[in-house]
């Protein structure tokens, strides 16, 4: 049996190597690539696609991962070689219903759709992207009728990027987190004049922008060996390998928080990245469990760690030595109740931590519209603007403070979105745990040292890669399902003392 399981890890290495090929190829597209390589990139990144997917499909395959079923039935279902036959079957049997010409389009039309997306984000034009957005959506439709579903056309989609979650828990939780998040919006409002963050809103020259990025990110323990820091127009973070895990960033020349968290939040992904187990390099465990495990990850940093205090008691001395001007005079103290100012935003990735689920729920709500045929492309950007309104009391100036703002739909990416709210829920409920198992966490924050933290999430979290589902590690780290109440509990005790409420 051992030789038929070193033959199954043999052809995954391949494919894993094909799909790296593929991520490097968009990596690529998204930071240096002229534009001019746009159509011969989408045809690469689709026949890369294709051909992964075919050597997953084969037959040989699927007899290999049956006959290893049995065998892997008997070993620990914590073992590496039990989980990968349990993923990969899974994989295998979700991919063999979707025809390989099918994947193929759906590659070839998000390569394109994202250069579509990037001119008409700079012009500012919707219409130039909603045929692009349109044949994705498309797809995504033909995808999902592949895979089934006996409820909502939503549910596929969203197990791609968290497994076994269904769109009514979705809605379940997002109810809740509205239910409390709105009255703590409305609270807040009227204290607004409580939090001054006007020093934060000046030019900072981008090149010691960039500097205290990269700063950072080692300090938090982002191995530069193992990874490098690039501009996109979009924040994201890429991983090729294990040991080949790198970001971006983008910068706004005069509003310092932009640039700075989203360095920040990009780390905390590749932090992750970078801590699954060398054992399993190569496989489909590689990679994060879930894109809800992920954005715990980067979730957790960015704000529990990064805007907590005990952070800025410690960088704070380093941001005035690059920025005397705009900094002087701003203490600790200052700094952490600027950063966590509450202000409706046009633009999700700067929106603080109260309203930031929001922006999530909106999209959700959109999506489900779309996928269902409720609501036309054509129309996306004023059902946008008009619950950008009912949620946030905001209407965007233009598509690009608006609808073109994200991504994520030039890649076809549906489903995806939730998981930004998973991963805030989870972040808390870690951290939380974090603090009960390593004494003084926030006392080492302070003092700059992060690895106590870093330490607990790679030997609690990390190292299990793709082994496990997010209720799964819930329960194994914590003793309980995802939960709300610490995320509530979390926003309320530090919003109530920021405003005084």
């Amino acid at each position: 049996m051992q030789d038929k399981l070193n033959e199954l890890k043999k052809r995954l290495g391949e494919i894993s190597d094909i799909q790296n090929a593929v991520s490097l190829l968009g990596w690529d597209q998204q930071t240096y690539m002229p534009p001019g390589g746009a159509g011969a990139r989408a045809q690469q990144i689709a026949t890369l696609s294709h051909l992964a997917h075919e050597k997953f499909i084969d037959d040989a395959m699927g007899r290999l991962l049956e006959e290893l079923r049995v065998y892997a039935s008997k070993l620990s279902y914590d073992s590496d070689d039990a989980s990968l036959v349990r993923v990969a079957k899974r994989d295998y049997d979700k991919a063999r219903r979707i025809p390989a010409t099918l994947v193929f389009e759906i590659a070839h039309a998000g390569a394109q759709a994202f250069d579509a997306w990037r001119q008409a984000r700079a012009a500012s034009e919707f219409p130039q992207f909603a045929p692009f957005l349109q044949r994705n959506l498309d797809l995504k439709i033909q995808y999902a009728g592949c895979l089934g579903y006996t409820d909502r056309i939503y549910d596929p989609l969203l197990d791609e990027f968290e497994p076994d979650m269904k769109t009514a828990q979705i809605e379940a939780i997002f109810a809740e987190v509205k239910k409390e998040i709105v009255p703590l919006v409305h609270a807040i409002a009227s204290r607004q004049d409580t939090v001054d963050n006007s020093f934060l809103c000046r030019p900072f020259d981008e090149q010691k922008q960039w500097d205290i990025g990269m700063e950072v990110a080692k300090h938090l323990g982002y191995d530069f060996n193992r990874g490098r820091q690039d501009r996109s127009p979009h924040p994201f973070t890429s991983s090729f390998s294990i040991n080949d895990v790198r970001i971006t960033t983008r910068f706004m020349a005069d509003y310092f928080p932009a640039g700075f968290f989203a360095t920040i939040h990009e780390t905390g992904h590749a932090l992750y990245d970078q801590g699954v187990s060398q054992s399993l390099e190569r496989t489909l465990l590689a990679g994060g469990a879930s894109l809800g495990i992920h954005e715990s990850q980067s979730r957790m940093w960015e704000n529990l760690v990064g805007r907590g205090l005990p952070f800025w008691k410690f960088f704070i001395p380093r941001a005035r030595t690059l920025f005397p001007e705009q900094l002087k005079n701003v203490d600790a103290v200052k700094m952490y109740r600027a950063v966590n100012r509450v202000q409706p935003s046009l633009i999700r990735v700067e929106a603080d931590e109260i309203t930031y689920n929001l922006h999530i729920i909106l999209r959700f709500e959109l999506e489900n519209m779309l996928l269902e045929r409720r609501l036309d492309v054509k129309d996306l950007p004023e059902a946008w603007n008009a619950k950008m309104r009912e949620y946030l009391g905001i209407t965007p100036p233009d598509d690009a403070e608006g609808v073109l703002q994200d991504v994520h739909w030039s890649h076809g990416a549906f489903g995806y979105f939730p998981t930004y709210s998973l991963g805030n829920l989870f972040a808390s409920q870690l951290f939380e745990q974090c603090k009960k198992e390593v004494p003084g966490l926030e006392a080492s924050i302070e003092k700059g040292e992060f690895y106590p933290l870093l330490d607990w999430l790679r030997i609690r979290l990390h190292v299990h890669g793709r082994k496990f589902t997010l209720n799964e590690l819930s329960n194994k780290i914590t003793g309980k399902p995802l939960q709300t109440q610490p995320f509530i509990t979390y926003l309320k005790n530090k919003y109530s003392e920021i405003y005084r409420l």
